[in-house]
């Protein structure tokens, strides 16, 4: 094959290797954003978790107690 005939093939790949980077890119911060989101969640899911506990420990001791007007 003759140069003329490789350049517009080396430019067509040029081109899509252009896009790929993009994508990846994007796709790469996509997954970061999410991958924090997914952190934040579960730091919270575990929050909920406690505060869930720790009610379940206050319901169980209400019935033992008196009532204030005993």
């Amino acid at each position: 094959m003759d140069q003329q005939a490789l350049e517009p093939r080396l430019e067509k790949i040029e081109i899509k290797l252009a896009f790929l980077e993009d994508f990846l890119n994007r796709l790469q911060e996509e997954v970061t954003e999410r991958n924090g989101l997914v952190d934040k969640l579960s730091l919270e899911h575990e929050a909920m978790k406690g505060r869930l506990r720790q009610l379940a420990r206050e319901v169980e001791y209400i019935p033992r107690q008196k009532p204030p007007h005993y």
